[in-house]
Formats: structure tokens, sequence, C-alpha cells
């Protein structure tokens, strides 16, 4: 005769209101705005586009170009940028191949995040896309990210929240690289040539290794350049500092502690890097790095509400973070001369 045996219902994370209908307006409008800076960005560095020839259209020719700092001038410009784009289906092309794959990226890095939030029971947002004013900078965003506004119940789901965002990201990384690093353009470039160089992860050496490319003397194109800012913003995020991704899964591997004291060294290591890369290539791009993580450590880091063990399977995902860090990260991106 059997014993009867007790069924115990799975433990259930409390379900959080979904979003409404003005959250989806707002998250979306963010979403269309970045995409056309950052398309806008694309065609500028990617399609060819004059910028001189704009800049005349403009009437801001000659000494007068200082004038396009001048909102009726940069509005004007950018007018200008945007006829041009739609007046020339090869540039919007070429716009289109940075700003899909690039908001892929993003998006797939922020809906880990969100749905791991979802499956925990932790209230958040949906992800914020942040536009860049188009023609001033690179990449035509600033990011996205999403904002949790309960606290997170256990350990685990810290790790996986915090983890699941880069390694989400990574994955749509990996074929857009791919594809980049297969079609670029070889070119000779002079000895000594100088100018503004992107350098290349090892993710890249990796790839351009397996298939027999030579990066070297090749010239970035749009698919390339998306999955560089893409690695780059997965390193950023995996740096183990504050509330950043990485922070989220020191904090959950090794406790309060060993998170306050890796923060600091990272933070201490961006430093020396920052002053390396003044000093040997006369780059201040670091500079960026150093300022956020100096943010994030003054950000207190909340313990989630229960701490249990982790288990192997996530010690191992660790790992595997800890190699796509490894393969994203470079302490020098971009160099001049």
């Amino acid at each position: 005769m059997t014993q009867p045996v007790e069924v115990r219902s799975a433990r259930r994370y409390p379900q959080r209101p979904r979003p409404n209908a003005r959250q989806w307006t707002l998250h979306g409008m963010l979403l269309l705005l970045t995409f056309c800076t950052v398309t806008i960005c694309g065609v500028v560095w990617t399609g060819g586009l004059d910028l001189n020839a704009v800049t005349t259209a403009t009437g801001a020719s000659g000494s007068g170009r200082d004038l396009l700092l001048l909102p009726v001038y940069y509005v004007r410009a950018v007018i200008e940028v945007v006829r041009a784009i739609f007046a020339n289906p090869a540039l919007l092309k070429e716009g289109l191949k940075f700003s899909l794959p690039l908001l892929a990226i993003l998006a797939s890095h922020e809906s880990g995040h969100y749905l791991f939030c979802r499956y925990y029971g932790v209230e958040a947002t949906l992800p914020f896309f942040i536009p860049q004013p188009p023609l001033f900078l690179f990449p035509g965003t600033f990011g996205a990210f999403i904002r949790m506004k309960s606290a997170v119940p256990t350990r685990r789901a810290l790790f996986d929240i915090g983890l699941a965002g880069p390694l989400a990201g990574f994955v749509v990384i990996v074929p857009v690289a791919i594809a980049g690093i297969l079609t670029l353009h070889h070119i000779n470039i002079p000895p000594g040539e100088s100018g503004l160089t992107f350098h290349d992860p090892l993710l890249f050496r990796l790839i351009a290794l397996l298939f027999r490319i030579d990066l070297d003397n090749s010239a970035a194109n749009s698919l390339y350049l998306a999955a560089w800012v893409g690695v780059l913003v997965t390193a950023l995020n995996l740096m183990p500092v504050g509330q950043l991704d990485g922070g989220h899964g020191t904090f959950a591997m090794f406790g309060p502690i060993a998170h306050w004291w890796i923060g600091r060294i990272a933070f201490l290591s961006m430093v020396a890097v920052t002053f390396l890369g003044w000093w040997r290539y006369g780059t201040p791009i670091m500079i960026l790095y150093v300022i956020l993580l100096g943010v994030m450590l003054r950000v207190r880091h909340p313990a989630p509400q229960q701490i249990e063990p982790l288990g192997s399977v996530r010690v191992a995902i660790g790992i595997v973070t800890l190699l796509v860090f490894a393969l994203s990260f470079l302490p020098f991106p971009i160099t001049f001369g």
C-alpha cells in the first residue's frame, strides 16, 4: 500500500500589472525617435553622405559653419540630411543596415532584463530608448534601460535579471558581427596613416581568424559598426560596479562585501587605463567609463529579500558571462592617430 504523496504547489511570484496603452505609446515614441536618430547617424558615418554639402545648403558655409551650433542652423542641417536620405534610397539602405541591427541588439538586451523581471514578479518599466541629437555624436543613441520599481525577491532572481540582458544581446551581436566582418572591403592603408581608428574586440579578431579576413586593412561598414557598438555597450554593462549588470551578477555571486571591493578595484583599474590611453594614444575616450563607474559607485546596491545558493548551473552561466566580457572589452575602443 502506497502512502499518499503530499503535492506542494510551485512557488508563485506576485503578478505585476501589464503596461497600459499610455506606457506603450510613450516607450514606442522613444523607440521610433531613437530609430530615426540612429538611422541618420548610420547614413552620416557609413552612407557616404557629403556633410559639407549639407552645411553649404543651410547657408552656414565657409567660416560660418560654426553657426551650426545655433539651433536654427542645426535644424536646417538635420532637415537637409533627411531630404538627402529620401532623395537617395542607397543612403537610406546604409542607414537602416546600421540602425536595425543596433536597435535589435539593444532591444534584446533590455528584453532579457524585462522578461525576467516579469517572471520573478519584479515591477519594471518597459525599455526606455534614449535618442541622441543627430549629426553631433556617434552612434545616435545614448542606449536603453529599464527601471525596476520593486524589490528583487531572491538571490537567483537578481542573478538572472542582471545577466539575462547582456547575454541576450550578445546572442544577437554574434551573427551581426559575422555578417559585418564577412562583408568588409579590403583597402590598402599606407604605413603611419593617421586618423580615427575603431579597434577590434577579441570577438571580432576570432571571427576574422576563423574566416581568414584581414581586419587591419579593411574599411568598417554598417553591420560592423552596429556590432562594434553592441560589444562596447555589453562590456560597459558587464563592469562589476554598482547596479550595472555586472554589478548585479557580482553581488549575487559573491555578496555585498566582495561587491564593494571588486567595484572599487574595477574603478581604479579604469582610471589607470584612462591615463595610459591618454599618454600612449592621446585619446580621452575612456574618461566616459570612469565618470559612469564613479556615479555607479555612489549608488547603493539593494540586497535581495532572500539569500539562497545559486547552484552549479548559475555558476557556469557566471563563467560564460566572464567569457563574454573578455570577448567584448576593449581598453582603448577608439584612438586618434
